[in-house]
């Protein structure tokens, strides 16, 4: 039996905090091969998750600590929806079909989700960037982000 314990979490949390990506994750499956890959992320408020979508698996979140916004994004980088997820919100979990494209908001520093979804894991077709979204480690992030952060449905961030 695998168990996602607190103690875990905890340790997670202390991970994503010493971590350039300001995230953690902990697998629970046994490989890349597994038809279902099944892992924990723990992250932080200050991480950045570039918008991006899974061409050919659905995915599965269930919040277990903290609060995310997930924000779902059109093929030209409109926001269509924001949903807040976990503590403090009427969800717990959120399943976004193939090809939508996507990325979360941190509220809660160690906040940590388990996440689902179909494998083999294959690094080169896990997923697709949005090219109206900075890479990681650009300088353009931070304007982004505030922009994700504050922006409502039907507003799209324009160059």
């Amino acid at each position: 039996m695998k168990l996602i314990s607190n103690t875990l979490l905890d340790e997670m949390t202390a991970k994503a905090a010493a971590s350039p990506r300001r995230r953690a994750h902990h697998n629970l499956h046994s490989s890349a091969d597994d038809p279902v890959q099944r892992f924990v992320v723990v992250a932080h408020s200050d991480t950045y998750i570039r918008p991006h979508r899974h061409l050919t698996k659905s995915e599965l979140c269930t919040v277990v600590r903290g609060r995310f916004e997930v924000v779902v994004f059109d093929a030209d980088g409109t926001i269509v929806e924001r949903t807040l997820i976990g503590e403090g919100t009427p969800n717990v979990a959120y399943e976004l079909p193939r090809e939508t494209w996507h990325t979360l908001l941190v509220h809660t520093d160690g906040a940590a989700f388990v996440e689902i979804k179909e494998g083999p894991y294959d690094p080169s077709t896990a997923a697709e960037f949005a090219r109206w979204a900075p890479e990681e480690g650009s300088p353009a992030i931070a304007r982004f982000q505030h922009w994700v952060k504050t922006a409502a449905p039907g507003a799209r961030l324009l160059p």
